[in-house]
């Protein structure tokens, strides 16, 4: 093999081992959150370092779809979750 192809069969092995070590950093606790607001319901499912951080992705996802314009986005975002399961 000759030295170019060497250098990239190596930088491709890093990136992938580098992209694998932070994917798995990034989702450590996924959570299924499931929102009421206004008469409307949706769960989302995220993934994040904490539980708290994953909770709160899984609001805001969940409030995505059933929120209407940017207060109801606000007022959705501070109601309670209806459920939250973490694993």
């Amino acid at each position: 093999m000759k030295k170019a192809q060497i250098m990239t069969l190596v930088s491709l092995l890093t990136l992938a081992v580098l992209l694998g070590v932070l994917s798995m950093q990034i989702s450590q606790v996924e959570c299924e959150v499931c929102m009421n607001f206004k008469g409307r319901q949706n769960c989302a499912t995220a993934g994040a370092p904490t539980k708290d951080e994953a909770i709160r992705s899984g609001r805001m996802t969940a409030c995505g779809t059933i929120a209407a314009g940017v207060r109801d986005s606000f007022a959705c975002d501070d109601t309670p979750p209806a459920t939250v399961s973490c694993r």
